[in-house]
């Protein structure tokens, strides 16, 4: 079974950046679809950009034109750039396969906190 780490969250203020990424321990190109999913406190887990293994890309309205979702299939790495953050934005962001449920494994999440 694929196992995600996800890293590169951290403290950032309004208007910041921040990229991360999502490390596969096995291959993601059995996933043909990948996706960024958010959950901020008291909220449920929300899709926010997905990726086809050909590079097609996908997102939530509240993160077009402000994060880009990409792929390393090489590395087994998803990554997720965002600018222009904005305090709602605040999550615990995590990878997985598009249409993950609950029954999926999910790591651990990177936490993004986006205030001044």
């Amino acid at each position: 079974q694929v196992r995600f780490v996800e890293s590169g969250g951290g403290l950032v203020q309004p208007g910041g950046s921040l990229r991360l990424s999502c490390v596969a321990s096995g291959s993601i190109f059995s996933f043909y679809i990948m996706g960024w999913y958010r959950q901020a406190p008291g909220k449920q887990r929300e899709l926010v950009a997905t990726i086809t293994s050909g590079g097609t890309t996908n997102y939530a309205d509240s993160a077009v034109g402000r994060f880009t979702i990409s792929r390393a299939g090489a590395k087994n790495t998803v990554y997720l750039q965002m600018n222009s953050l904005k305090p709602e934005d605040t999550a615990v962001y995590y990878c997985n396969k598009d249409h993950a449920s609950v029954n999926d494994y999910w790591g651990q999440g990177t936490q993004v906190t986006v205030s001044s």
